[in-house]
């Protein structure tokens, strides 16, 4: 690296409260991220009635909206990559409220699905473009806790949806039960997202587009401008030459960057990506939050228990997620995916012999003798735990963050159907898994893919604490 770069670096100053509010914004999209995730966890049983669904009907529609957030997912890369990350995100928020309001409309299952399908592609694209835009505009030593606002805010989404089903399932006695206005709980559940998702959309309108996106689409003027009000103008001309150093002169990044032009094979870095996206979800945690009140009533707890064990579990998610924050630039990306990596492993063995010795009732249902059933809470929320102070947060930051600037954009697309690919295969087969191999058998599986977690990433993957974008991107050798 030349003094150059490493100047640009070393006398790097900004304006704290302002990236911070910028980061917030693009956040926002986390929350509704997480809240679009959650709210399906207490209408489940509801939607199976309305519907008249069975086993697998259930499962497609709590799982359908994992295919628009595959296709949101890929399309708000590439889309980012050719309009810019702001107009792609002001559209998002636009998506959340037609889908809030029509999922709570919906009369059948097509068009719940249809309106699930495109909350979907918001949820998708929020997933790809918050990481993204944040990575773009943090200074490197406080990349990573800038980052984590992004899980912060998807899990206090979470938690806020956990709390919006609980209070409406109180108050209305069930959410089968008629609310307001004739419509069913489950309904308000739904629209109970349209409010955050216009603050999303009005808070857009005075954020500033992503200074990388501009360097590449040939805008550095805009560029030097947005950056002079981070920081000043100096470090601001000096960021906009190395951001230059590291894209392609007059070339927008594409898909085609993903190929390398020495092999002629796809870069080894989006295979990383692409297994570790997969990674996070074949541990089952949204088996726990999707169907969360389902689990813990085929383990005995009632309707209003079950979805109180939500509220304790979205609790333990922020207060860990807020650790992961205060460690990811101290300690690293990577130690915190190894610990994290076993400790899921662990917590996921006890919960499967638990469950796995478990009797059955004469309607099937679970019967936790003795204290099993308060392990079994104590166990899922420690595998919570660990989830929500590693894998969690640091997989969406290594995303955002690991690939080059020259395609940054593009492998995110790909990584993202990863992630989403593999987050609707756990969710739309553990219905059917329960039904046939029961929850102890579900659960061991879901923990073997915690053990291999930790070997693939002690083997494959590359510290990034500390490095600016540019540095990685150099590292990478693309030219």
């Amino acid at each position: 690296m030349n003094s150059e770069h490493t100047n640009t670096k070393v006398s790097e100053k900004y304006n704290l409260l302002k990236i911070i509010a910028l980061t917030f914004v693009a956040a926002i999209g986390g929350f509704l991220f997480g809240f679009d995730s959650g709210v399906i966890n207490g209408t489940v049983d509801a939607l199976q009635v309305a519907f008249n669904s069975d086993a697998t009907g259930t499962g497609f529609n709590v799982a359908s909206v994992l295919l628009g957030c595959v296709v949101g997912a890929f399309f708000a890369g590439t889309l980012a990559d050719r309009f810019g990350r702001k107009p792609i995100m002001l559209f998002t928020a636009v998506i959340f409220v037609i889908s809030a309001l029509g999922s709570g409309m919906s009369e059948s299952s097509v068009e719940f699905v249809l309106y699930r399908l495109l909350g979907g592609l918001a949820v998708g694209a929020a997933s790809i473009l918050a990481p993204m835009y944040i990575s773009e505009i943090a200074p490197s030593n406080i990349r990573g806790r800038l980052a984590t606002l992004q899980q912060l805010m998807i899990v206090l989404g979470l938690f806020v949806s956990f709390i919006s089903n609980y209070w409406l399932v109180s108050y209305s006695g069930g959410a089968q039960e008629e609310l307001w206005l004739g419509f069913q709980t489950w309904s308000w559940m739904f629209w109970a997202e349209i409010l955050p998702a216009f603050i999303f959309f009005v808070a857009l309108l005075f954020i500033p587009e992503s200074p990388r996106f501009l360097v590449a689409s040939n805008q550095a003027n805009k560029a030097i401008k947005i950056l002079t009000s981070m920081s000043n103008n100096t470090i601001a001309i000096a960021k906009v030459k190395d951001i230059k150093s590291t894209v392609r002169e007059n070339s927008r990044p594409n898909l085609r960057d993903l190929v390398s032009k020495y092999t002629n094979k796809i870069h080894p870095l989006i295979w990383i990506g692409i297994t570790i996206s997969a990674l996070q979800q074949f541990t089952g945690i949204n088996v726990i939050f999707y169907y969360g009140s389902t689990l813990w009533r085929a383990a005995g707890f009632g309707e209003a228990d079950a979805l109180l064990t939500n509220v304790i579990s979205g609790s333990v998610n922020i207060i860990f997620t807020f650790i992961a924050i205060i460690l990811i630039d101290k300690v690293g990306r990577k130690p915190l995916l190894l610990i994290g990596s076993i400790g899921q492993a662990i917590m996921l063995g006890v919960l499967a012999y638990l469950f796995g010795t478990a009797t059955l009732d004469d309607t099937n249902n679970l019967i936790l003798e003795g204290n099993n059933g308060t392990l079994a809470l104590i166990a899922a929320n420690a595998y919570i735990a660990f989830f929500a102070a590693s894998w969690g947060p640091v997989m969406w930051v290594m995303l955002g963050e690991m690939f080059p600037n020259q395609y940054r954009g593009a492998a995110l697309a790909v990584c993202g159907i990863a992630q989403w690919g593999s987050n609707f295969t756990i969710t739309m087969t553990f219905p059917i898994m329960l039904s046939y191999l029961g929850l102890g058998f579900s659960y061991a599986i879901y923990a073997s893919f915690g053990v291999l977690a930790y070997f693939f990433v002690r083997s494959y993957v590359t510290e990034t604490k500390g490095k600016s974008l540019e540095e990685i991107s150099r590292e990478q050798k693309i030219s």
